[in-house]
């Protein structure tokens, strides 16, 4: 019998709420233990400390090693630990990849914000992010991203081999049923992905309170977890603006809760001046409902027409498409009819084999 490929992992966004490079290992990584051929791989996930996650039996297992899960862990208890298990492979999800193992290694680098802007970030995060990111990408046999906008971008400021990188998109979980727009719906504006300075959120609310002056029900619900540097004050945004009462806050929801918001949205707003996919506007579309968007290169090649496009600093546009989506549901039908094909371009299924090919493609014997 051959011997299983014993394929490492770095499992530790997986911990706690999942959200961005968690989910996308979480969807990988759940399509791989079901293979019909599992049995010819073995997958050993690192982490520190035990995964909200059912492994599959004989497939993978999990090694619970060290304490944190930041550059101190990765460089010591995970480079340790990857050197000791005699891996075929290791793959590491998030960027930045334990250094100096000997083992051949697939790293997927979503975007590269933190070298293109790095006014957008604490010095020492920064550096920090920047030095591991351009190691790890220079000791890759292959890097993933997510678009070719990505790729560009890896291929200008990390001058990496163009070579070595492999663009695959990641699909769409739907959080809920298609229904049909403005079936059940209410006045809600959403917003879902992390809070950083470059999404937007203060000109967000301010186009809120422009398109909503006179829609005393109207609502805004933003969803994420609060990384803006400088610090942004977005609670105080909202009272400047009037509209502190009708404007929510939540850091995270759970998946069941978070499909109920698509559920009763009637528009979802991303502002995002810088993204290496950006995938909740996918989501949205997913549950029907239309986004209103940056216009940016890498929007225009992911949601491609099925997106309300407003130019940076245009708040009098966003808030513009809000209230006529908000004033009338049948203006989206359209963008949400396109995004039906859209959707079909951004599968897991295909993400998962073509990524587990690549990593399969560059592990030793």
């Amino acid at each position: 019998m051959t011997p299983q490929r014993r394929i490492g992992l770095d499992a530790r966004e997986l911990l706690g709420d999942a959200t961005g490079v968690g989910r996308y290992l979480a969807e990988l990584l759940g399509r791989w233990m079901v293979r019909e051929d599992r049995h010819r791989r073995q997958f050993l996930l690192y982490a520190p400390g035990a995964l909200p996650l059912q492994l599959e039996p004989g497939t993978a297992g999990l090694r619970i090693i060290g304490r944190g899960r930041g550059t101190w862990w990765e460089q010591t208890y995970l480079r340790r630990a990857v050197r000791d298990d005699r891996l075929n492979v290791f793959f590491a999800p998030a960027y930045t990849a334990p250094l100096g193992t000997g083992v051949p290694l697939a790293v997927t680098i979503h975007d590269i914000s933190f070298v293109a802007h790095p006014e957008w970030f604490r010095a020492g995060e920064g550096l920090r992010r920047r030095w591991l990111t351009r190691r790890a990408a220079a000791a890759a046999s292959v890097i993933f991203t997510d678009s070719q906008f990505s790729r560009g971008e890896i291929e200008a400021h990390l001058r990496a081999d163009p070579g070595r990188i492999r663009v695959i998109p990641p699909g769409v979980t739907p959080r809920l049923p298609r229904v049909a727009p403005g079936t059940g719906r209410e006045p809600l504006v959403l917003f879902v992905g992390s809070l950083f300075n470059r999404r937007g959120l203060p000109d967000l609310i301010d186009a809120f309170a422009r398109a909503t002056p006179d829609l005393p029900d109207s609502r805004l619900v933003i969803v994420g977890d609060d990384r803006t540097w400088p610090r942004q004050d977005l609670p105080s945004v909202a009272e400047q603006r009037g509209v502190a009462s009708r404007t929510r806050f939540l850091r995270y929801v759970p998946d069941e809760e978070l499909a109920g918001l698509y559920a009763r949205a009637s528009v979802f707003v991303f502002l995002s001046e810088y993204e290496g996919f950006g995938l909740t506007p996918l989501e949205a579309l997913a549950a029907g409902v239309p986004p209103v968007v940056l216009d940016t290169p890498v929007a225009r090649e992911v949601y491609r027409d099925a997106a309300f496009y407003v130019h940076a600093g245009d708040v009098r546009a966003a808030a513009s498409a809000i209230r006529r989506l908000l004033l009338d549901a049948r203006q989206g039908e359209p963008v949400v009819a396109r995004g039906r094909d859209l959707l079909r371009l951004y599968s897991w299924e295909a993400a998962a084999d073509a990524t587990l090919a690549e990593i399969e493609r560059i592990a030793r014997p």
